[in-house]
């Protein structure tokens, strides 16, 4: 299996100009042969009030922009599994007729860094 593992950001996005939560992670990608597989792990465990912001922002949509540096970013659909700050990561495909909300992704990672 060859793979990636590399600090990212997970952040999610109310509007262009709001960002609502920004969660560092250490992402790992895999790839065996055709198939894909991308996981992450919160780099620091949530406490507090913290863990109430990613929970309610997962129970609210759990489409993230996954940010690796200013230029470089992915819409995903994050699933916790188990314990330990593990997750899951697919790649978010838009429907429609879907109720996530809609995301944009320029220029943004400026105003979510400047979050206290």
């Amino acid at each position: 299996m060859d793979g990636y593992v590399g600090a990212a950001t997970l952040e999610w996005w109310a509007n262009r100009s709001t960002c609502l939560g920004s969660f560092d992670v250490r992402v790992e990608v895999g790839v065996t042969g055709s198939v894909w597989t991308c996981g992450a792990r919160l780099s620091d465990p949530l406490h507090g009030e913290r863990k109430e912001v990613f929970d309610f922002l997962m129970a609210l949509d759990p489409v993230f922009t996954l940010r690796f540096d200013a230029r470089s970013s992915l819409l995903v659909d994050v699933a916790v599994a188990g314990e330990g700050g593990r997750l899951v990561l697919t790649a978010y495909e838009a429907e429609e007729s879907a109720g996530s909300r809609q995301l944009w992704d320029q220029d943004v990672s400026e105003a979510c860094r400047r979050r206290p």
